[in-house]
Parts: C-alpha cells; structure tokens; sequence
C-alpha cells in the first residue's frame, strides 16, 4: 500500500509532504510524491519533510509525470492504482464565500479520486 501526495512548489504543498510522511509511518506503508513542475530541490524536501515528521524509516520514491497532463490528472490517475490507500493534497485556507469555490485542482482530485483524499491546510499564523 501507498501514500501519494501531490507536489507543487508552493506552501500549501510543502505542509503536505510531512503529514504524508506521518500517515505513512501511522500506516505502515510508503510514500509516492507526483511532482508538477522542477523536480531539481523534491530529493532534498522529501528528506527534510521525512525528518521533521519523524518518519525516517519511510521509503519514498518520486513518480514521474505523464508528460501532457495536468497534475491533477496525474494525481487521479494514481488514486486509481491498486496500491494506493491514500491521497494527500495541499490547499489553501479560505474565507466562508472563498470554501464555495475551491481551486480547479484540488476540486478535481477531491470529485474524481478513486480513493480517499487528505486536504492539508498550512498552520494558522498566530499574532502575538
């Protein structure tokens, strides 16, 4: 079985690679990263977000895109495969009226995921 989290370089996904490493390590399984966009700094993230979510035992391995789709076709077409248990995604925090309308991407890949799917929002910036 596998946990696949969808990669993009931006916050969002950054708070989602640990907690894919967590559920992994909860569940006993691996990870699978869909990378969308520059794979050159995903081999020195994985590591870090392994390390930081406690989760070191974890293997992890990069699926390449297929060339062509989108990331969410890409992310969906994964859920699709036998081994995969799990899909974790990234999102952003919204207001009330923003919840409505959710990016394409991550309605996409919540509506047609043949699997569970985890939405992973950043953390809450306290003031103090």
């Amino acid at each position: 079985m596998s946990v696949v989290v969808g990669y993009a370089d931006t916050v969002e996904d950054r708070n989602a690679l640990p907690f894919a490493f967590r559920e992994a390590k909860m569940r006993g399984t691996d990870v699978t990263v869909v990378v969308d966009g520059d794979r050159s700094a995903v081999d020195e993230l994985i590591m870090a977000a392994r390390t930081d979510s406690g989760a070191d035992g974890v293997a992890a391995r990069v699926a390449e895109p297929v060339p062509g789709r989108s990331h969410a076709d890409n992310l969906v077409d994964m859920s699709y495969e036998p081994d995969v248990e799990l899909l974790v995604i990234g999102v952003r925090r919204r207001s009330p009226v923003g919840k409505l309308l959710l990016g394409s991407l991550s309605q996409r890949v919540l509506l047609d995921a043949h699997c569970p799917v985890v939405a992973v929002k950043p953390p809450v910036e306290v003031a103090h």
